[in-house]
């Protein structure tokens, strides 16, 4: 199972259920937004691959939603974890922490977008100091059963989630 936690156009969801799709057997993808937007959703649903596909609209981090999630994924042997919703500080550290839970062993938490932390503010809300990598920073001092996946970074020449990939080791 893949849990996906920011929707926008559907794309990564696709993407994820294509590999399931590929790899063969059962395998779903969860993709959580606040805002599904219709026409979003009409042609995710229409795609051949949507019957691996559950979408989810409310905040990823609404008690409803998680226990949603959690009632979806209760019998899946591997859980993989992209956040990639609201990039504030207290949301993401507020996902590491409920979804952290459902993560299998071997498994990754995927933070994206956490090199927001090294470029200026512009034009949105979270920035520097209040972003996916200082949630990421925070996360792991009270959670030692996950490590930053160097080598698995090191492997990619460009990624918008440095220290982001989070492996579950206990």
């Amino acid at each position: 199972m893949i849990i996906e936690t920011g929707v926008a156009h559907g794309g990564s969801i696709i993407l994820s259920a294509s590999i399931l799709e590929m790899i063969g057997g059962n395998g779903k993808v969860i993709g959580i937004d606040v805002d599904i937007r219709k026409h979003n959703r009409k042609e995710i649903e229409k795609h051949k691959l949507f019957k691996r596909i559950t979408l989810l609209e409310g905040s990823s981090i609404d008690p409803s939603i998680i226990q949603k999630v959690k009632q979806l994924s209760r019998d899946k042997k591997k859980i993989l974890v992209f956040l990639d919703s609201n990039h504030s500080f207290s949301h993401v550290f507020s996902e590491l922490q409920l979804y952290s839970p459902l993560v299998s062993l071997g498994s990754y938490i995927v933070v994206f977008d956490t090199v927001i932390e090294n470029i200026p503010k512009e034009n949105r809300s979270w920035g520097r100091g209040d972003s996916p990598m200082t949630a990421v920073r925070k996360f792991l001092l009270s959670n030692k059963n996950f490590i930053v996946d160097k080598k698995l970074e090191d492997k990619m020449l460009i990624t918008v989630a440095p220290g982001g990939f989070l492996m579950r080791v206990k």
